[in-house]
């Protein structure tokens, strides 16, 4: 019973240590040989400033479709299109902040 609730404790604190954008979005995309920071780009390219990308990405994730997204059709060809996100509008705009952090290069460059 001891090791039950002392199992249970670790795995709580460790799903609760995590944020949203690691609970979300880093497992599925783990196993794609294109990164996180790969696609980052792709919208960055393709949509310029931070409330764009914001934007297109959240619109994107609300109703992935092949004409809006930013990856190569060959990506897509191979992977298919991402299934509609199950995150409410708060925690998609959280995790879509998080990303945006941890990849942006404005403010970054020396």
């Amino acid at each position: 019973m001891v090791k039950k609730m002392v199992l249970l404790v670790l795995l709580s604190s460790g799903l609760f240590s995590q944020n949203v954008y690691e609970r979300n979005c880093i497992g599925c995309h783990k196993d794609l040989p294109t990164t996180l920071q790969q696609m980052f780009k792709e919208y960055l390219q393709t949509y310029s400033g931070e409330e764009n990308v914001k934007a297109g990405l959240k619109h994107y994730l609300y109703y992935p479709s092949q004409s809006i997204s930013v990856m190569s059709e060959l990506f897509i060809d191979n992977y298919g299109i991402k299934k509609r996100t199950n995150l409410n509008e708060e925690e998609l705009n959280k995790a879509i902040d998080i990303y945006w952090d941890k990849f942006k290069v404005f403010g970054k460059l020396k």
